[in-house]
């Protein structure tokens, strides 16, 4: 089966499991979200700010260009990969990614996490700023409170982040990423020496832009960058999310 089905069919079927789950839940309105005369969430508003006079990233946020987490480089964004990286890349195109970490309910790493188009919560407080992910119940900090970067990590899942403001960015650096993590779905590869820099970016009330720019030089000839943009999820909540498909995306995409 090719790797444009395989997507499909996985798409599908999460579309289906969040239809079911999301209407499980009535409709509440989140406290301090700006309204239009009729009572509909002013998307638009100006982006709400901290007593420090910092934008606020909190919210439940859901990614708009889903089709990223299949290729980060899906709107044009050229990936400069070296032939290793080319290589092992062209073979989990051609096994159609049977081997990723979320095929067999092991959760995203951060970049296909930012991706993924599950909902998302970003909780802001003066000395971490906490991510909740809907998706296999896992979570990221991003410590804000003067602490650099740990000198040769052991690597981590999600890696060690620690933040600082820019103006209105929110500067994020990580590193010790494990190599276990894709980049994306699609099999764009990492090694363990990678360096992400995020810059997190609250332009209005309902809308957050995310840049990703991802320096490894064992996988990749320069540095590159990728954006991917969220968008508020109001009046709702994250929800207990159980990943079941191990056994049964083998019958719906094949081995």
């Amino acid at each position: 089966m090719t790797s444009a089905w395989k997507s499909i069919l996985v798409s599908v079927a999460m579309a289906a499991t969040a239809r079911g789950i999301h209407a499980q839940w009535l409709e509440y309105p989140t406290p301090g979200i700006p309204r239009t005369t009729d009572g509909k969430p002013n998307l638009s508003a100006p982006a709400p700010r901290t007593p420090d006079g910092k934008p606020d990233l909190s919210g439940l946020w859901r990614t708009t260009n889903g089709r990223l987490l299949q290729n980060l480089g899906a709107d044009g964004v050229e990936i400069p990969m070296r032939p290793a990286a080319n290589a092992l890349f062209r073979e989990r195109q051609d096994n159609n990614g049977k081997d990723r970490p979320s095929g067999r309910c092991i959760s995203h790493g951060v970049t296909d996490f930012h991706a993924l188009n599950t909902p998302t919560k970003i909780v802001q407080t003066p000395g971490v700023t906490i991510i909740l992910f809907e998706a296999y119940n896992h979570y990221r900090q991003i410590l804000t409170d003067g602490r650099p970067l740990p000198t040769d990590p052991q690597p981590a899942w999600l890696g060690y982040s620690v933040g600082r403001w820019d103006g209105d960015a929110f500067v994020v650096e990580s590193n010790g990423l494990s190599s276990v993590t894709w980049l994306d779905d699609g099999g764009h590869p990492h090694s363990d020496a990678m360096k992400l820099t995020e810059r997190f970016r609250r332009k209005d009330f309902g809308h957050l832009a995310i840049e990703m720019t991802i320096d490894d030089p064992e996988y990749y000839t320069k540095p590159w960058t990728v954006t991917v943009f969220k968008e508020l999820m109001p009046d709702t909540e994250l929800i207990e999310w159980m990943c079941e498909n191990e056994k049964d995306l083998v019958h719906m995409v094949g081995k």
